[in-house]
């Protein structure tokens, strides 16, 4: 069998969600990532469940048949502390993933979890030492809809990126604050273990190394939310532009009078 023709793919790791008492395996962010592929176009995307360590691992090594430009591992699952599926430790997944990802070209891991993004320390140190050039999570409860599409965003645009680019921290930092831009920071995306609700500032994190030697693996939230800030319209900007096309339509009044 010949090999798929695309150069970037997305390997979606899930566990059943069971969202509610009815919940058959309903509830997927397979149809979400399938979109992203027909959207990005020149996108594999390949799909897989686990539920606990050993399926995650067959499931990784059955997403894991070919080598593409550019591979992201997508973990799709609840999360609780430093577990994700309420059994496997997420440092144990880092780490599997950071085995596979020089053979596989993968270059970010989205924990799409709860709770998982709080453990930076984990993430940095998973990081270093393999081909992967980030990472990102939720360290609150994240909204299943809602923490889907911020997912989809920033796989989305992570996609885009070329090998040299991953050499370049501001391109990296770019391209994830130019991914979330369309939400608000200050959006409340869940709550945290004492009820008390988070923003999506708060929450996401973001942990990246660029390529080339001597590069370590660090947080980078603050850069990533001035990218996002930069891209938002301002209070005072909506005001000179109204201003300006109420200034334009009283001249066009004025000259129409004359």
């Amino acid at each position: 069998m010949r090999n798929h023709s695309s150069n970037r793919a997305i390997l979606v790791l899930e566990a059943p969600w069971e969202l509610d008492s009815c919940d058959s395996n309903r509830v997927s962010v397979r149809h979400f990532t399938d979109g992203i592929g027909k959207f990005a176009g020149d996108t594999e995307v390949y799909h897989a469940n686990f539920y606990d360590k050993n399926s995650f691992k067959k499931a990784l090594e059955c997403l894991c048949k070919q080598k593409f430009k550019n591979t992201i591992v997508y973990i799709a699952a609840h999360g609780y502390k430093k577990k994700i599926n309420n059994a496997v430790p997420i440092s144990d997944l880092m780490f599997m993933v950071g085995e596979k990802s020089k053979d596989h070209n993968i270059t970010g891991l989205m924990l799409g979890s709860c709770f998982v993004g709080e453990n930076t320390i984990a993430m940095q140190v998973y990081l270093e030492g393999t081909n992967m050039a980030w990472m990102a999570g939720y360290s609150s409860e994240s909204s299943w809809l809602e923490g889907t599409f911020i997912d989809c965003a920033i796989l989305t645009n992570m996609l885009r990126l070329d090998e040299e680019d991953y050499a370049d921290l501001e391109i990296i930092v770019d391209t994830l604050g130019e991914s979330i831009s369309g939400f608000s920071e200050s959006f409340c995306i869940g709550r945290d273990y004492e009820g008390d609700k988070v923003r999506l500032r708060d929450s996401i994190q973001f942990v990246v190394q660029q390529r080339g030697r001597g590069n370590r693996a660090k947080l980078v939230n603050d850069k990533v939310f001035q990218v996002h800030n930069s891209n938002q319209i301002k209070s005072n900007q909506i005001k000179s532009n109204q201003i300006k096309s109420n200034q334009i339509k009283s001249n066009q009044i004025k000259s129409n009078q004359i």
